[in-house]
């Protein structure tokens, strides 16, 4: 178990560490924000990891103003995050345990791409093609408050060589997001903004380490062929 995660403060300690009253403990862990765990007493016990979050969750309600719906969502999308790296390091540890002595292998820069593939290739998701204007048709809002997202940073649109805002596919999807944060959830912009925040960096570190998580598998698939194409070599050289 990571020293994080080892259950040692009771409610009251943990309450004291975070600036808290128990009581609030006590309500974010019935909203599911926070799982103590439970002695053989039943008695709460926090983590380090544990206080580390209800600082976290401390510091959207008091100071960006977060709903506790939009700290869950919040709160999910870490855990996520968390998770995602748990499973790469696990995952990076078995391809490097398979290649012993031949980690020195994986120490070399990785390849440059191949002719042709040096430029980013553009998804049709990512592809611009909605006008302002359909664009708010799609996600049921009015073109002044994609205005009004985009200000804020929480979109950003393509703009052609005459400036006129193109979106994508997946501009619309992070708009309709949007969307059900704020009018389902009753999330406030800072907090969207810390949402969506989220939601780019998860899909970045998923696409990283699978790139990564690739490269071992290909760095181990690489000291594994020339053992078994060795004999080949070898009767090719008898053969001359």
């Amino acid at each position: 178990m990571d020293k994080k995660d080892r259950p040692v403060y009771i409610i009251s300690v943990a309450a004291e560490l975070v600036d808290m009253h128990p009581q609030t403990l006590r309500l974010y862990e019935r909203k599911g924000l926070i799982r103590p765990k439970r002695s053989g007493g039943k008695t709460r016990l926090y983590s380090e990891r544990d206080v580390e979050k209800l600082r976290e969750i401390r510091r959207l309600t008091q100071e960006l103003g977060v709903n506790l719906a939009g700290v869950e969502e919040i709160m999910k999308l870490r855990d996520e995050l968390w998770s995602l790296e748990q499973r790469f390091r696990e995952e990076a540890e078995r391809l490097k345990a398979e290649l012993g002595e031949k980690l020195e292998a994986l120490k070399t820069p990785p390849a440059l791409p191949a002719p042709g593939e040096s430029k980013k290739t553009i998804s049709e998701k990512e592809r611009p093609v909605y006008i302002i204007s359909v664009a708010a048709e799609l996600v049921g809002m009015h073109p002044q408050t994609l205005r009004l997202y985009e200000r804020e940073g929480l979109v950003a649109p393509s703009r052609t060589s005459g400036k006129t805002r193109l979106y994508s596919e997946r501009d619309v999807e992070k708009l309709r997001e949007i969307r059900r944060l704020t009018q389902e959830l009753g999330v406030n912009l800072a907090g969207v903004e810390e949402i969506i925040r989220l939601r780019d960096e998860l899909d970045i570190q998923q696409n990283r380490l699978e790139s990564e998580i690739a490269r071992l598998r290909l760095a181990l698939l690489r000291e594994l062929t020339p053992e078994k194409s060795e004999p080949q070599k070898k009767a090719k050289t008898t053969a001359g």
